[in-house]
């Protein structure tokens, strides 16, 4: 089980929020997570700490289906993203590179930014303001994929 911080986001919340298309251009992922959700909370990328989670309502990740938003969420140390449902394409992003995203239908109604939450994978539970929420618990085989930094890790752990 692991706590942290929860930074709340809106239904519906497209990938050009997460990171807009103009900083796409820059050379790397360390670049552009500096401008994570820049129209939303210009100041995100400085307040969320490793270890914290982005929670959103339904259709989370829709847009476009740039990897590179994600990437940023990863790359800021997001533990996590917990959502009443995923756009399919962020979804599949999200699990490529090993940021674990997690259904969970209740818990983005009951909760706001700067709460704490409490996130058990294997229990498929999270826990926050006093009361525990289910959540789709992932089959082993993606926890594996999680657990090993992403599907090219884990591919490669495969082949050895």
């Amino acid at each position: 089980m692991s706590v942290g911080k929860i930074f709340k986001f809106h239904n519906d919340l497209d990938t050009d929020q997460i990171i807009p298309s103009q900083y796409l251009l820059l050379p790397s992922i360390e670049e552009m997570k500096a401008h994570a959700f820049e129209s939303l909370d210009p100041e995100f990328p400085q307040k969320v700490k490793p270890g914290d989670f982005v929670v959103g309502g339904e259709n989370f990740g829709c847009g476009s289906s740039r990897e590179q938003a994600p990437g940023v969420l990863k790359a800021l140390g997001v533990q996590a993203v917990v959502a009443k449902s995923f756009a399919r394409i962020f979804y599949r992003n999200a699990i490529n590179i090993g940021l674990p995203v997690i259904v969970c239908k209740e818990l983005p109604d009951q909760v706001e930014t700067g709460d704490e939450m409490e996130l058990s994978m294997a229990d498929g539970t999270a826990k926050a303001k006093g009361n525990t929420y289910p959540c789709t618990k992932l089959p082993p085989y993606m926890q594996q994929i999680l657990n090993q930094g992403g599907l090219i890790p884990s591919l490669n752990e495969e082949v050895i």
